[in-house]
């Protein structure tokens, strides 16, 4: 059987959280690459594929898939070889989902509708709501974090640490994390002791930067 397709791109946190599950899971994926700055997924093949045009797009030898949140419990479902990403305890797993809600609806949303302006608008500013937006969700993270070492699981990193992880490593682009000193240790945290944290996803943080910065400078 084939590896299943991604239909990702590096900039994208939910595609780097992906990227980083199949790492910790040790699953070879066939990556294809979708710029979303030169609006491809538009192409009249991908709609076809996925009607709501977003990445990531899962295709697992023909079942389709999209959101990172529904591929990450997906991927590990059917491919890890132990629960530990997303445990079968009932509470533990509902845990995880709230925080992969609060990901998706809160931090990354937040996030995408700070950088959309300059990506998309040709603004050369940040937004200052935009940014005090951003500033209030790791507010919040940095409450969930009190005490703890991982969102979920004192012991061991989850998905939820992966999909958070992913957007909030794109933070320091608009303002330090000196402020949200619980984040700042769960950062490190995550860069040391996640799997293949550096390729999967630094790898577009970085370009995340270079995006910004280039787009301030147009």
């Amino acid at each position: 059987m084939a590896p299943p397709k991604l239909y990702t791109m590096d900039l994208s946190p939910p595609c780097r959280a992906v990227l980083l599950t199949a790492k910790v899971i040790k699953l070879n994926l066939d990556l294809h690459e979708v710029n979303l700055l030169q609006r491809e997924h538009l192409d009249a093949e991908f709609v076809k594929k996925n009607p709501q045009h977003t990445i990531p797009t899962l295709d697992d030898n023909g079942f389709i898939l999209w959101d990172s949140h529904a591929i990450i419990r997906y991927l590990v479902g059917k491919y890890a070889k132990d629960d530990q990403l997303y445990p079968k305890d009932l509470q533990k797993r509902a845990l995880i989902d709230q925080r992969l809600h609060f990901e998706g609806e809160i931090i990354f949303a937040r996030l995408r509708a700070a950088v959309k302006p300059m990506f998309f608008g040709g603004k050369k500013t940040f937004d200052e709501d935009a940014v005090a937006l951003l500033k209030d969700s790791l507010e919040m993270l940095n409450k969930f974090l009190e005490g703890k070492k991982w969102l979920v699981d004192g012991n061991t990193y989850t998905l939820a640490d992966i999909s958070c992880v992913c957007s909030v490593s794109c933070m320091p682009a608009f303002f330090p994390l000196d402020k949200y000193p619980n984040v700042a240790r769960w950062l490190k945290a995550c860069e040391s002791e996640i799997p293949g944290y550096d390729e999967a996803n630094m790898v577009g943080v970085k370009k995340f930067f270079e995006a910004v910065k280039n787009a301030s400078q147009k």
